[in-house]
């Protein structure tokens, strides 16, 4: 059997965090209450669905898809004041599009995906002097 293609959406809920996939005709369903948790538990529901198969998936086999509260609250090393300048939006907008208390529109979230994938090749770019 081939390996499947995993996009997990990952989304902050109430306490904790839900993740689910379909993988071909497979539903992959999981939570955790931390990030770390959550990885685990992904990784062991997607090869209990697969167990029947003759491989085994890695954290690295799956493509994660973020609402933007679960992607903040992840990945808290990115000062959202600091992309809200580069970006040229709002702070107190951001900070409502990440706290959930405003939805963004597909325009603004694709400019908050811009800046911090812009982010992401410049730190793929850095070099240490020794």
């Amino acid at each position: 059997m081939k390996i499947p293609k995993i996009n997990m959406i990952i989304r902050k809920e109430d306490a904790g965090y839900s993740a689910n996939a379909l993988a071909g005709n497979t539903s992959v369903n999981t939570q955790g209450e931390t990030f770390q948790e959550l990885q685990h538990n992904i990784l062991e529901a997607i090869n209990l669905a697969f167990e029947d198969s003759d491989f085994a998936l890695s954290i690295d086999n799956i493509k994660f898809s973020y609402d933007l509260e679960s992607f903040f609250s992840f990945y808290r090393v990115i000062n959202a004041r600091a992309l809200s300048e580069r970006i040229g939006m709002n702070q107190s907008l951001l900070a409502q599009y990440i706290n959930g208390s405003k939805k963004p529109s597909p325009s603004q979230t694709r400019r908050i995906l811009d800046g911090v994938r812009q982010i992401g090749r410049e730190l793929t770019e850095v070099d240490f002097i020794q």
